[in-house]
């Protein structure tokens, strides 16, 4: 064709064309022409219904200009779609975008990075626009595969890998901020598209740690890292995560922790879950924790380094969460870690996985311990993010999963045999510790009710050292609600309490109940504790905690006097018990008594009850108070005690006596009483538990004098009197906690044999008399009676058809 031909049929194409045309250079090193441009975007404002054909047109000339590797041609010809599309609204601009999307596409596909990179800067900066007209079949399924293998990008040359992979990055960001909150778009949340867009975004997260030095944040950078901006892009993702999305948004994070065995390390499981709780809305907290214990159940038989990776991560998760972190089943969280607690100690017994194949070792013992301390922190941490009453729920439920000699059955842990038990005792007992730790109540009556009390305490009684000092921490943490526990750490006679600065509140009417339903209760096994063999210093600083928290906690005019003869029996204890208790026990058990004398004397304020103390304190040797702390100044014998060197009752009765304190409670020396419990908690024998000798005397007498035999009497019949009316009491009490504790079925059963006996009884008694009186008056005959000689009746014999008969037996 001659060239006059193509210059007349130039000037006959459309103007649309020539436009295109003009913007373009000769030179593509000088860029776009910007007066053509100007002349362009008029040319579609005024007519926007050629706007799908000036795009059309654009990306035929993008798309050759690729072809024959005219880059600049193909960077002008992007930038002149950018501002179009910065420009232009219409409501054409749908078909103008695809054309744009195209051009993209084709750039994506090239294998240039600069041609990606700038085909995705392109696509971010569209992203940003906010159309006025719907679209309806637009999608961006190749766009969000693309984006996420530029996010893997293994080129060779690391800088250029580096700006591949944030160019995948912001392309991801693109497509979520154009797709997630239009509706007519592909939903972003699907499964499919998940499972690409968080593992790309994980794997430079991941990437990224370790390569900042500490010297970086002094340093002002002037580009953005991958990972910082991969975490950017993470907590938009998440942000913008609906209630019916936290899952699939989830799901793909687990996904990958498993598959690059994520979950050993801890470190980045607990950073990408922190990113989680702190991007969600706080209100979705709990469907993430409910996703980590379902993940938790799943890998029950992982190795107990996974398992406590992901244990860690809901404690972290648990700490950030607000409190509807456990949301609407609180209980079921609490019931999943104690499942995978007991679960942890059949493996640690058993040594396999599978409990079948017992003989294979494959597990690491200290491994499980460590998920067991990371379960037991877990509870406590979830435990902290509840209201009191929700918490009070939880100790109930825990308590019901410990197995009890006697009330609770134990639990059938294959292969584990009694060891298995007392190790899920121990261990569910530390997690009642973690829940019980900053737990504070008002009516202690309705938080501590007999079902949790009554087995607590009941532990109290075992032989296992461990448990009793758990029992003992428990029930500290639970009447500690003023902080006053750390002033109490040890055990030492302080000769004003005054600096230790004591926070105590008066009596509350709930805490009167309380004591009134419970204080025996607590008394007896605080004295059958201090008789215990096997107890170490730990034990006696709880136990001298405990008193003294009861003092400041729960204490009335009648606890004091309790308290006052709970602490005398202990010195009793201490020095009675040679053949029995170790010197180092004894010792300890008389320091105890002395070192909670001195405190209760300070807080009753009575100056003669303080003078009392004070004096038998001065002359105690210090020996006798050292011997908590060290077992090398233990003496050889405790018989030289007398005197001035103990504390005499009579002493102390007198002189609260006159401050208005009950002198006959006083003055009688506290013996604790035999229950249940010493049978539930399978002593060696009931000797052992509990002594039920009465002395009647009181040692501690400083005079010897000879009483004359009225006195006698009167307090032989007094005594008398009052074990009547213990053992009275004791009656009643029984009764009562029968029908408080024991089940409904027995209840019932009971009452019904006692009736059948009865019923039984009077069925025969009813059979006697009538027997009695057929014997005494025979049945008369209707044949009648004749009289003998000898003035006796005898009967005689009647004819049938002469004997007459009511109306009603003929017819």
């Amino acid at each position: 064709m001659p060239l006059w031909v193509c210059g007349c049929c130039g000037a006959l194409r459309p103007r649309y064309k020539r436009l295109v045309d003009n913007i373009f250079p000769e030179d593509p090193e000088d860029g776009l022409v910007k007066a053509n441009m100007e002349k362009l975007t008029f040319y579609a404002l005024s007519a926007p219904e050629k706007l799908d054909r000036i795009g059309a047109y654009l990306s035929e000339r993008l798309s050759r200009d690729v072809a024959r590797h005219r880059y600049g041609y193909v960077c002008i010809a992007m930038e002149a779609l950018d501002q179009l599309l910065m420009a232009c609204h219409c409501q054409s601009i749908n078909l103008f975008v695809e054309s744009f999307l195209k051009m993209v596409r084709k750039l994506l596909e090239a294998d240039k990075p600069n041609l990606q990179i700038l085909g995705t800067n392109s696509f971010v900066k569209f992203a940003n626009i906010e159309e006025d007209t719907p679209s309806y079949h637009r999608s961006y399924d190749f766009f969000v595969s693309r984006f996420s293998e530029m996010c893997h990008s293994s080129y060779e040359d690391p800088d250029i890998r580096t700006k591949i992979r944030m160019a995948g990055i912001k392309g991801l960001q693109g497509v979520v901020r154009k797709t997630v909150n239009d509706e007519l778009q592909a939903n972003i949340w699907d499964p499919q598209h998940m499972d690409k867009i968080v593992p790309s975004l994980l794997f430079n997260l991941q990437s990224g740690e370790g390569t900042e030095s500490p010297a970086s944040f002094w340093i002002k950078k002037e580009k953005e890292s991958p990972a910082e901006l991969t975490e950017r892009c993470f907590r938009e993702l998440l942000g913008r995560a609906a209630y019916g999305n936290i899952k699939n948004a989830v799901t793909p994070v687990l996904m990958h922790l498993d598959n690059h065995s994520l979950w050993e390390g801890k470190t980045f499981a607990v950073r990408c879950f922190k990113i989680i709780m702190y991007s969600i809305q706080s209100q979705h907290s709990h469907l993430v924790i409910q996703q980590l214990l379902g993940h938790l159940d799943a890998n029950s038989r992982s190795s107990a380094t996974v398992r406590a990776g992901i244990v860690e991560v809901l404690l972290e998760a648990a700490a950030i969460a607000a409190s509807g972190s456990v949301g609407p089943t609180v209980l079921e969280v609490f019931n999943t870690l104690l499942r995978h607690l007991r679960l942890s100690v059949d493996y640690e017994l058993t040594g396999s996985y599978d409990c079948t194949n017992i003989g294979t070792k494959i597990i690491k013992e200290h491994e499980e311990r460590q998920l067991q301390e990371a379960v037991i922190r877990t509870i406590g941490s979830f435990a902290n993010t509840l209201p009191t009453y929700q918490r009070s729920e939880v100790m109930l439920f825990i308590m019901g999963k410990i197995p009890i000699p006697g009330m609770h059955p134990m639990l059938h842990s294959t292969g584990s045999g009694p060891e298995g038990n007392r190790m899920i005792q121990v261990m569910l007992l530390k997690s009642l510790r973690q829940v019980t730790c900053g737990f504070q109540t008002t009516n202690m009556l309705t938080a501590l009710p007999n079902s949790f009390l009554d087995p607590l305490l009941s532990f109290a009684l075992l032989e296992d050292a461990e448990i009793r000092l758990l029992v003992l921490e428990i029930l500290v943490s639970l009447i500690d609600r003023h902080n006053n526990l750390p002033k109490f750490s040890t055990i030492s006679i302080i000769s004003d309490i005054s600096v230790l600065k004591l926070k105590v509140d008066k009596c509350s009417r709930q805490d009167n109940l309380f004591m009134k339903k419970h204080a025996q209760h607590l008394y007896r096994h605080i004295y059958l504790c201090s008789k215990e063999q096997s107890s170490v210093q730990p034990h006696f600083e709880k136990l001298y905690s405990l008193l003294a928290l009861i003092s400041m906690e729960l204490a009335n005019e009648e606890v004091v006097v309790d308290l006052i003869r709970v602490a005398l029996a202990l010195q009793d204890l201490a020095l009675s018990s040679e053949e029995t208790l170790p010197v180092y026990n004894r010792c300890a058990v008389h320091a105890l008594s002395s070192a909670y004398l001195n405190l209760i004397s300070q807080l009753t304020t009575v100056p003669a009850f303080c003078q009392h103390v004070h004096e038998v304190s001065a002359t105690l040797e210090s020996l006798y108070l050292l011997t908590v702390c060290s077992h090398q100044l233990i003496p050889k014998t405790l018989e030289k005690l007398e005197g001035e060197l103990l504390f005499q009752q009579a002493k102390i009765t007198e002189v609260l006596g006159g401050s208005g304190y009950n002198t006959e409670r006083l003055a009688t020396p506290y013996v604790p009483q035999f229950t249940d419990e010493d049978r539930l908690s399978k002593r060696k024998s009931i000797g052992e538990t509990i002594s039920l000798q009465v002395e009647v005397e009181s040692r501690n007498s400083p005079e010897k004098e000879e009483v004359n035999e009225n006195i006698k009497i009167y307090n032989t019949h007094r005594h008398i009197c009052v074990g009547v009316e213990e053992q009275e009491k004791e009656r009643r009490r029984q009764v009562v906690e029968k029908f408080q504790k024991a089940p409904f079925e027995e209840i019932v059963a009971a009452r019904l044999i006692s009736n059948v006996s009865r019923l039984s009884e009077r069925y025969v008694l009813i059979n006697l008399i009538f027997s009695l009186f057929l014997a005494c008056r025979p049945p008369p005959s209707p044949s009648g009676t004749i009289t003998s000689s000898y003035g006796q009746t005898q009967s005689r014999s009647v004819p049938v058809y002469e004997m007459k008969f009511p109306d009603l037996c003929v017819y």
